[in-house]
């Protein structure tokens, strides 16, 4: 491809087809993409060097999840930063296989892999490579957060090098479907290690109200996903008359009793991602992006921008491995917040959120939500779920969980979310109709749910009247979908549009299988989904 540049790794992807111009529309320039590239080509050949090891250490496992997750769709902006963590994963392949570099023998475990070898090979190919690229690129993260946490999988962590080797290496789309499949495995695996890490440093999530409305005085947002960095922040700022908030997918955060302890984490400031230009402008505090979902700052508050870990941006202040959160502090009390206190509300006009329905939460009602299904009080339940993002069709996920009927549970989690955790929709039998499980991740919770339900009424998942209904925006999304059709999970709705990665055979091999299908509008789509299940 004679292009600029070549990414369709996001939904929001140019022509649902791929960004090859200066700039992706995230937001990265073809320079930084053309760097993410280069890297994953060092990965490839970094996993090829592990070959020969009999298994993965903690050290080389660390750096080749780090290399994944600075790759993933808004993380890293920053050519600098790319390139210190190129040459990290060249250093830990010649402490590998020193020497190494020297060797002349063609396809030698010195060569770093050309990701142009993938972009331009077989549609069918490049699709299933993609698919589990873009895969463990979501898993990454996931592994990243739990590492952070001190817990980590050798299962998981050798995965990563297998995955790495079949994307360079692999030619056979038998092959390399079985590894897409295992990727899903796998993710649930990383996905059960992240749910333990959190529950066991910052206690089981419990259903918790959160204000929307910001107390006058100085503050601080955090954005992200990175639970570690709150807590961190949160004790750096004890006492100092700072207010701290989340954003988007941290939200879930008010629901662990650990965190909860502070009592000036006081509530939620903004919606979801793609709206932080708008709620972010001119806003009188700065703001700290812990994970993902950083979009390039306007000049209105480019100044008050902080980021940590992985996620970079060009002169940004980035808060290093030491977590003096200082500049940060002192930034907040210099702004000194909103004079007065600011009412806001959701997308919906709603003035507080619920979050902390976990799998822990809702099983502990199991009872009676098996009671209401045997009674006919609840008659369907349908998972919400995924990214949110920029384009106005994704307005129909909001009408959808509107039109449910009444009689129906509304599970949902990640940010999507946003479009509509702001509206009552009532209770069925003391239990809310819309229930906010968490994050992205937490994704495995709704499965542990799913898996209970069926157990409980002596049937598969996929007889349950539980239909899902996905939207998606970047890889984590990726991932959770390769989870779902590891566990023979079918018939999901996936939106705004379908994957450009997936090639129509490959498109058609989902369709055939799994029934996997466009969104199409909400009326149509409950119509069919209930219908399917009854």
């Amino acid at each position: 491809m004679d292009k600029k540049m070549f990414c369709f790794q996001c939904e929001q992807t140019v022509g649902c087809s791929g960004c090859t111009g200066n700039a992706g529309v995230c937001g990265k320039k073809a320079d930084t993409a053309k760097l993410q590239d280069k890297l994953t080509g060092a990965l490839i050949s970094l996993a090829k060097a592990v070959d020969s090891t009999e298994a993965i250490s903690k050290r080389t496992g660390q750096i080749i999840i780090e290399g994944l997750f600075t790759t993933v769709t808004n993380v890293n902006f920053d050519n600098t930063a790319i390139e210190n963590m190129i040459q990290k994963v060249r250093t830990e392949k010649e402490r590998l296989v020193p020497d190494c570099s020297k060797c002349q023998a063609p396809y030698s475990r010195a060569e770093e892999y050309d990701l142009q070898q993938l972009w331009n090979t077989n549609e069918d190919i490049r699709s299933l490579k993609s698919l589990i690229l873009f895969g463990i690129r979501g898993m990454a993260a996931y592994a990243y957060h739990a590492n952070v946490l001190n817990y980590e999988d050798a299962e998981v962590n050798q995965f990563f090098c297998e995955a790495l080797s079949k994307i360079g290496y692999e030619e056979s789309t038998e092959a390399l479907l079985s590894t897409v499949l295992k990727t899903g495995e796998i993710n649930l695996k990383c996905m059960a290690l992240l749910d333990k890490a959190n529950t066991e440093t910052y206690g089981t999530p419990e259903p918790t109200d959160v204000t929307l409305t910001v107390e006058k005085g100085p503050f601080i947002v955090v954005t992200g996903h990175d639970l570690k960095d709150l807590q961190l922040l949160l004790e750096q700022t004890e006492g100092k008359g700072i207010n701290i908030y989340t954003h988007g997918e941290m939200l879930p955060a008010h629901a662990y009793p650990f965190l909860k302890k502070y009592s000036h984490l006081k509530g939620n400031f903004g919606t979801a991602w793609q709206n932080q230009q708008k709620e972010f402008d001119h806003l009188p505090a700065p703001i700290l992006y812990t994970t993902n979902c950083l979009m390039p700052p306007k000049s209105s508050y480019a100044d008050r921008v902080f980021t940590t870990e992985v996620v970079a941006f060009p002169e940004a202040v980035h808060i290093d491995e030491k977590k003096d959160f200082t500049p940060l502090i002192e930034k907040a009390l210099e702004l000194g917040g909103y004079k007065e206190n600011q009412m806001f509300s959701g997308i919906n006009g709603g003035k507080k959120v619920t979050t902390g329905f976990g799998h822990a939460a809702i099983l502990s009602h199991a009872g009676t939500v098996v009671e209401a299904v045997k009674s006919g009080a609840i008659r369907h339940f349908f998972l919400v779920a995924g990214c949110d993002g920029a384009k106005p069709v994704r307005n129909y996920y909001t009408e959808f969980v509107k039109q449910t009927p009444s009689d129906s549970i509304v599970l949902t989690l990640a940010c999507g979310k946003f479009r509509f955790n702001d509206l009552d929709l009532g209770e069925i039998g003391g239990l809310p109709r819309l229930m906010d499980m968490g994050q992205c991740n937490d994704a495995y919770g709704a499965i542990q749910v799913a898996v209970a339900l069926a157990d409980a009424f002596g049937c598969s998942v996929n007889e349950l009247p539980l239909s899902f209904v996905l939207s998606w925006y970047e890889q984590k999304a990726v991932c959770i979908l390769l989870t779902l059709l590891h566990l023979g999970i079918k018939n999901i709705r996936l939106g705004p549009s379908l994957p450009a990665f997936l090639s129509p055979n490959i498109l058609n091999f989902l369709v055939e299988n799994y029934g996997i299908a466009p969104i199409t509008t909400p009326e149509e789509d409950l119509k069919a989904l209930v219908k399917h299940n009854k």
